[in-house]
């Protein structure tokens, strides 16, 4: 599957910004189920590319002149690779396992993990644990924050695909499986889904499998993973700090689509 992906992010403050600096994770990389095929930023000014402690393709925009605004776009297509399950990788689970402020599990996830995996720690027992958080968590924009922990929104019952997937963290942590945050995009025949998305990998018989508690999936048929970590703020597609500004307006569009030539090939 071909997706072509067009994100634009829109910063506007109230007053004058001196200086700021973004951290950028959004480009894609090539791996087992993803083939970039072109891929560019259109950027306010040159920005720094290096990696991240995970692997990550980071692009770090210094804006040293006074600006009100800030466009930050990306944009390219990348083939999916629907067939595989699974991907490898040389990077250690271990530290996958740390929990994070975000992602700390207190008594009620630890016994929600329990309940639902007991003894297994296999694809069977977290593909329930999905189901499970799913169920116990439904889609509910409007009642959490970034800064939300997953302890609390699983208190509240409810939250976005960033709570769904800190939750699903903590579980895994919980239970000794190394699970890591992913971020990207998802493409949906819905023109009204949201587009950016969060979902988790889970180590299991030496690879990371997949799982989407927002959409209840298993397979990332439809998933283009931008960067992974320990929890939102390792993998967010864009982070960072400015000086001055006042009050700030951010929007994003991102839309994914399939190519008509790909639909029409797969119609035959």
């Amino acid at each position: 599957m071909k997706l072509t992906i067009s994100h634009d992010t829109t910063y506007r403050y109230d007053d004058q910004v001196r200086a700021s600096i973004q951290y950028l994770r959004l480009t894609p990389q090539e791996s087992e189920r993803q083939h970039v095929l072109d891929w560019h930023l259109d950027l306010p000014c040159p920005a720094r590319a290096q990696r991240d402690p995970y692997g990550n393709i980071l692009h770090v925009l210094n804006v040293d002149e006074p600006h009100d605004s800030l466009l930050i776009s990306a944009h390219g297509s990348v083939e999916i690779d629907e067939s595989r399950e699974a991907e490898h990788d040389q990077q250690s689970p271990l530290p996958f396992l740390r929990f994070t402020r975000l992602t700390q599990a207190d008594e009620a996830l630890r016994q929600f993990a329990l309940h639902h995996c007991g003894a297994r720690r296999d694809r069977n027992a977290l593909i329930e644990l999905m189901f499970g958080l799913g169920e116990a968590m439904p889609f509910t924009p409007g009642i959490t924050t970034v800064d939300t922990t997953a302890a609390e929104a699983f208190a509240k019952r409810g939250g976005v695909c960033q709570d769904h997937s800190h939750a699903f963290l903590a579980c895994a942590r919980s239970l000794q499986v190394p699970a890591r945050y992913v971020s990207g995009y998802l493409f949906s025949e819905d023109a009204g889904h949201l587009a950016s998305h969060a979902w988790v990998e889970a180590w299991l018989d030496g690879a990371w499998y997949s799982f989407d508690v927002t959409n209840g999936l298993s397979r990332p048929e439809r998933h283009l993973k931008l960067a992974v970590g320990l929890d939102y703020l390792d993998a967010c597609p864009v982070r960072g700090m400015r000086r001055g500004g006042g009050g700030e307006q951010m929007h994003a569009r991102v839309l994914v689509n399939q190519p008509v030539m790909t639909l029409q090939a797969q119609q035959q």
